[in-house]
């Protein structure tokens, strides 16, 4: 079978060319390429649509990661809370203003971080957590939620892989003081390139990340602290105003793409299909499966030879990277599942335009390899 994308990005557009195009044309027309009003528009309809008080559009996904931090005062030697099984941009927007990150194992079910080993890694020096809602679906946040309330210590949400998720209800993003997206092209809101977003219902902290994202001014060569030059461009502000109209419809399209690949894969004992947490609405950013580590590799070649592409998110856990082994860099307790998922995991083609039959030849590609 031909042509299966990981993230099939020009079929999406192709299904919205002309709303896209005409939003273009129209920042294009207006030549307001740089804090355009169509920004604004884009993040009162975003925080709308999250049903939050506010968003704010920043340059990319880890600098909206380092504004959260910069706007709670994150200092050099504090330490963040995160999991070790995620995306570097989580620990290293920390380390980027000389704060530590506290590694901690995750939930071998929904590859969120662990609740329950979170407390044990608080110290004294404890400035925040940061769970990620990963996969596309939400962390156990009620127990989080709870630490942080005992110990007076906020919640940073990466929601970059999970816009449009909600626990109990509640949508991820605005749960805890502060959270993060990314508008990377392959997310679930892509952009046409790089952008990302701040989000949070505190107004305080709202003004003060609004400020750190355009050089600590909120009024033009009047600097009032050190901040960081961070801009959603009028662009892609524009594309992804005509995409979040789409978005309940390309939520909808994942979440019915991964009930097929798990009636596909039922009954096949050497995979372990996706847990959903019942708490949680899973958005499917990517459907990850684990396959016995001695067969990942063997599996990964073979979907490449029959024209499939697949991806291992993440091989390499935090704890384990080069730039996390130095002084000051630490894990907290037992990574073994942490380590576990790093050798299983698989990632499968998972987006908007994906076919039941390419899904179905993509399962038996899997079944026969694993089963021969």
């Amino acid at each position: 079978m031909e042509n299966i994308q990981m993230v099939d990005l020009r079929g999406q557009y192709l299904a919205i060319k002309q709303e896209i195009d005409a939003a273009i044309q129209e920042v294009l027309d207006s030549t307001a390429f740089i804090r355009g009003p169509i920004v604004g528009q884009l993040e009162r309809e975003l925080a709308a649509y999250l049903g939050g008080r506010f968003a704010t559009g920043v340059a990319n996904g880890t600098d909206a990661l380092q504004i959260a931090f910069m706007a709670l005062g994150i200092q050099p030697g504090d330490e963040v809370i995160t999991p070790s099984f995620t995306f570097v941009a989580t620990a290293e927007a920390a380390a980027l203003l000389g704060a530590v990150p506290v590694f901690v194992d995750i939930d071998p079910v929904t590859f969120n971080i662990d609740p329950g080993k979170i407390e044990e890694a608080i110290s004294p020096r404890t400035r925040a957590i940061v769970p990620v809602h990963l996969f596309g679906q939400a962390a156990d946040m009620g127990p989080i939620l709870e630490l942080s309330r005992k110990y007076g210590i906020p919640v940073v949400e990466d929601n970059a892989q999970a816009i449009g998720s909600a626990y109990k209800g509640r949508t991820t993003g605005y749960i805890g003081e502060i959270g993060t997206l990314s508008f990377f092209p392959s997310k679930n809101l892509g952009a046409y390139g790089d952008g990302g977003a701040v989000l949070t219902n505190d107004e305080e902290l709202h003004e003060r990340m609004r400020k750190i994202a355009n050089h600590g001014s909120m009024r033009k060569y009047y600097n009032e602290v050190v901040g960081v030059n961070s801009r959603l461009d009028t662009l892609q502000a524009a594309i992804l105003r005509v995409k979040l109209q789409h978005l309940d419809a390309y939520t909808e399209a994942r979440r019915a793409a991964a009930d097929r690949y798990d009636a596909l894969f039922a009954g096949t004992d050497s995979v372990t299909v996706p847990g959903r947490d019942p708490n949680s609405r899973h958005v499917f950013h990517q459907y990850t499966i684990r396959v016995p580590s001695d067969r990942r590799d063997g599996l990964v070649a073979r979907l490449k030879e029959k024209g499939i592409p697949s991806a291992v998110y993440y091989p390499v856990p935090l704890h384990r990277l080069p730039v996390f082994q130095g002084a000051g860099r630490m894990r907290h307790g037992d990574m073994r599942e942490t380590e576990r998922a790093a050798a299983e995991v698989i990632s499968l083609p998972m987006h908007t335009e994906l076919t039941p039959e390419q899904q179905e030849y993509v399962a038996d590609t899997i079944r026969s390899f694993l089963e021969r």
